[in-house]
């Protein structure tokens, strides 16, 4: 499973063994592999910013998520036909994002743990900050470009009633700069060919005789020209339609074929340009958004276990990475179990959901007797 739980019990000997006795149950119940998540000793401050930086943490973590999920999406869009590849492109520090989660050390460099911590949370919100600028503005750029270069290229994979006919067309299949005459594209349906060149001549007064040619055909029909005086063009297209033939309105532009010829190729030639540059820096900020992730999640647990076990600082974080989703409620029960003394009153309502305690609010999904985090790398697949 791509789910961990981020776990915390205090630190004293009851609930070093609570927390052995967690490892032995999981581990003979192949429920979890469990490994100590490394926490540096931070500045505390006082309990009522511990309290701010709580609800700051909160909020930042789902700010941080959303980015990450955001990014992956981005490198599936950039990497368009080599979607397998996507998570070779989505690491963190150089490895996977299940290694780095649990092998997951602090890096002090970065983000110093003698600081305050409100300083370390405010270094980790502006990175994040100035990532989800340079995303928008990048990605923005990059999506009207694929998506300029789509609506050309719709023009032409489309049927001979939608698609551009630029590429299909030569300049020897018109009558050109004459002051009388004009040659008009029309669509055939395949069952009506023999109909059409027994036809067209009489269609309309002034048709040059023989100057129709297939040029193009679809699984529909035909693309024929059709030479004839201008000034019967209109009776020309109302006497066409009524036999089921279509005049496409087509003229031959030899500077707007060029035109649209050319912006096909420099649109492609931008995104080739802009692909390996735009993939290079979603890779890069990618790995520094992951990483300042799971630092939230481990100031988180920080926070929460001195709100939650008290001064002085002594706790235990664990991190716990399921087998099997089928597991994930035996494993609460273990957790709620061995716990329990930690909140008596919390863990009966947990363990029995069906029992109404008067005056308690509680949700068992964002309450435990022990302090609780979830890494879900699943919302990157």
């Amino acid at each position: 499973m791509s789910e961990f739980w981020l776990i915390s019990a205090p630190g004293d000997k009851e609930n070093l063994q609570a927390l052995e006795r967690m490892n032995i149950v999981t581990s003979k119940s192949n429920l979890s592999h469990n490994t100590k998540f490394a926490i540096p000793d931070f500045k505390v401050g006082t309990l009522d910013s511990l309290v701010g930086l709580s609800d700051e943490l909160g909020k930042l973590d789902t700010f941080a998520e959303s980015l990450i999920k955001r990014m992956a999406q981005s490198v599936v869009e950039v990497m368009e036909d080599s979607k397998g590849k996507v998570h070779e492109n989505l690491l963190a520090n150089g490895v996977d994002l299940t290694s780095f989660v649990t092998h997951f050390e602090w890096d002090m460099a970065k983000y110093p743990a003698k600081q305050p911590l409100v300083i370390v949370v405010d270094t980790l919100a502006k990175q994040l900050a100035q990532i989800e600028t340079d995303l928008k503005s990048r990605t923005a750029a990059y999506s009207v470009l694929k998506a300029n270069l789509e609506n050309l290229e719709k023009k032409s994979t489309g049927n001979l009633f939608t698609r551009t006919l630029s590429d299909i067309v030569s300049k020897e299949d018109f009558v050109l700069d004459s002051e009388y005459l004009i040659t008009l594209l029309v669509i055939v349906p395949k069952s009506s060919y023999v109909q059409w060149q027994k036809t067209y001549e009489s269609l309309s007064d002034m048709v040059v005789p023989r100057s129709t040619k297939l040029i193009a055909e679809d699984n529909e029909g035909g693309l024929f020209t059709v030479t004839l005086f201008r000034k019967v063009i209109e009776d020309f297209k109302v006497k066409a339609k009524e036999n089921k033939f279509i005049v496409r309105e087509f003229y031959y532009d030899e500077k707007e074929i060029k035109r649209e010829r050319e912006e096909m190729t420099r649109l492609l030639s931008d995104k080739k340009q802009q692909y390996g540059p735009l993939l290079r820096w979603l890779k890069v900020n990618f790995s520094e958004a992951f990483i300042a992730w799971i630092h939230i999640k481990a100031l988180r647990v920080f926070v929460e276990s001195v709100l939650r076990y008290g001064l002085p600082v002594n706790f235990q974080a664990v991190l716990l990475q399921p087998h099997k989703k089928s597991a994930t409620k035996r494993l609460r029960e273990v957790l709620n179990s061995v716990f329990r003394h930690l909140d008596e009153v919390a863990a009966a309502s947990i363990l029995d959901a069906s029992v109404e305690i008067p005056g308690l609010q509680l949700s068992t999904q964002d309450y435990f007797p022990y302090v609780y985090f979830q890494i879900d790398l699943s919302l990157l697949d």
